[in-house]
Order: C-alpha cells, then sequence, then structure tokens
C-alpha cells in the first residue's frame, strides 16, 4: 500500500521479489531474515556488555568463531546452544513467541 508521500512498503518490496506471504520463496526469505534478525539481536547484546566474540565463547563453552558464524547468519543454531550463550553467556533469558 503507498501512502500519501509515495513511500514503498518493506512488504510490497517483498511482495515483489518474493511473492505474497505464502508463497515458498518469500517463506525462504522470512526464514533467512529471522536468522539474520537473531545473529544482530546477539551481537547488540553482545557489545552493549562489552564482550568480545572470544569472551562471550568462553562464557558459554564454545569458541570464537562459532560466535562469529552466528553473527553474521552462517551457521544454523540449536536452541540448547542458543539457550547457553543467552543464559551464561549474556546472564540473560530466552523468551519465545508462537504466531500462527
Amino acid at each position: 500500500m503507498k501512502t500519501k508521500s509515495n513511500i514503498t512498503t518493506l512488504d510490497e518490496i517483498l511482495d515483489k521479489k518474493y511473492g505474497k506471504k505464502g508463497n515458498p520463496k518469500r517463506e525462504e526469505w522470512e526464514l533467512q531474515f529471522e536468522g539474520f534478525r537473531l545473529g544482530v539481536l546477539l551481537e547488540q547484546a553482545r557489545t552493549k556488555l562489552n564482550l568480545t566474540q572470544e569472551e562471550l565463547a568462553d562464557k558459554c563453552g564454545t569458541n570464537k568463531s562459532y560466535i562469529s558464524r552466528i553473527e553474521n547468519n552462517s551457521s544454523d543454531i540449536r536452541l540448547s546452544t542458543l539457550m547457553k550463550i543467552i543464559q551464561q553467556g549474556l546472564g540473560g533469558q530466552l523468551k519465545l513467541t508462537l504466531q500462527l
């Protein structure tokens, strides 16, 4: 939907490039975006706590390259590992929501 100022929304751009929600190409994009978003959230939390990737890795029992791959959306992450990074490494809690 175009606004009065002729601004194109993200959904309009994605609809044109990948199809409407429900289209397999669009669903794949949405899935990849969530992985990217998770990496950004973890990186923001880490830098807010003034931790290097290596320090975070040491705190949660993994290695720097794995933290880097997660932050750069280059690696799938298991829920148990994600929880360990958030709880042990960052001292936080993971809260999930489900949208249908």
